[in-house]
């Protein structure tokens, strides 16, 4: 119980001031890094979620750019990679320079006060996954989750993280909560299409088919939804950032100066945001 509070406060001890730059001076320029040549216990580590996905073809897999990839790896792990460069830019943490990858069953991730998970919509989590992170949560653990669309696609949300207890609650992050705040100010969460649909549709919604039906159509995946899940004291422990692709935005940012500016300065502006109040509450 306590190992988790502890990590979290060594953290603090490396965040103790954020660089609060205008977003927009940030540039589609990754050749240059500051991180830790070296891994560092005390640093801020990004852990992704692995996690099985039910179905075949197109539902629990997918080929992409010459191979297969499995749901939980999506965006894996060039967004991360991005991610990291600009946190050493932009804040004072300390950051471990390589991403890693842990199940909801694997004891370590105790040591490790934030997780992410993308791409849920075909998510199977297991009794014991869900033990897990019902652990990770109760003892302060954060997790986001982010990049699934759609009705059926928030639904299996639900199924597996929203029904973790009778006594948390999945509902809307209001307008005025700090999370929008915290280091810099947001109105709303921002939607970032992948950008391969944004190059074929130039919207910024992905489109309908391309995620699990039924989807809802256009309404059910043109609006962003940023949800939470709440304990019954009121604190946030997960990020839902359902019909956008926040990681897209890290990790195709150096593709198009427009989709940078569309959409990567925002995703930065928001992920900032979500990992310093993860560290601070």
């Amino acid at each position: 119980m306590i190992r988790l509070t502890l990590r979290r406060s060594i953290f603090l001890s490396g965040l103790v001031v954020v660089v609060v730059l205008g977003v927009s001076h940030l540039v589609a320029d990754t050749d240059s890094s500051g991180v830790l040549s070296q891994p560092d216990p005390d640093a801020f580590t990004f852990v992704r979620v692995k996690y099985d996905s039910s179905g075949g073809y197109n539902e629990s897999w997918y080929r992409y750019e010459g191979r297969d990839w499995q749901r939980w790896e999506t965006d894996y792990p060039r967004a991360e990679k991005n991610l990291i460069l600009r946190l050493n830019e932009l804040t004072s943490m300390r950051i471990s320079p390589e991403p890693i990858v842990l199940r909801l069953t694997d004891e370590k991730l105790l040591d490790y006060p934030f997780i992410f998970m993308s791409d849920v919509g075909w998510q199977e989590l297991s009794q014991a996954e869900r033990a897990g992170l019902e652990r990770y949560l109760q003892r302060g653990g954060f997790l986001w989750v982010d990049d699934f669309w759609g009705q059926a696609e928030w639904l299996n949300f639900v199924r597996n993280i929203g029904t973790l207890r009778s006594d948390w609650t999945v509902r809307p992050i209001p307008s005025g909560h700090p999370i929008f705040n915290v280091v810099y100010p947001l109105q709303q969460c921002p939607q970032v299409p992948a950008r391969i649909f944004y190059i074929e549709t130039g919207l910024p919604w992905d489109p309908p088919f391309a995620h699990r039906s039924p989807s809802g159509g256009v309404p059910g995946v043109n609006r962003v939804r940023f949800m939470g899940l709440f304990d019954k004291q009121d604190r946030l422990m997960v990020v839902a950032t359902h019909n956008t692709d926040i990681a897209d935005g890290w990790e195709r940012e150096g593709e198009s100066k427009e989709f940078f500016e569309r959409f990567s300065i925002d995703a930065y502006a928001i992920t900032i945001n979500i990992l310093v109040y993860a560290l601070t509450h």
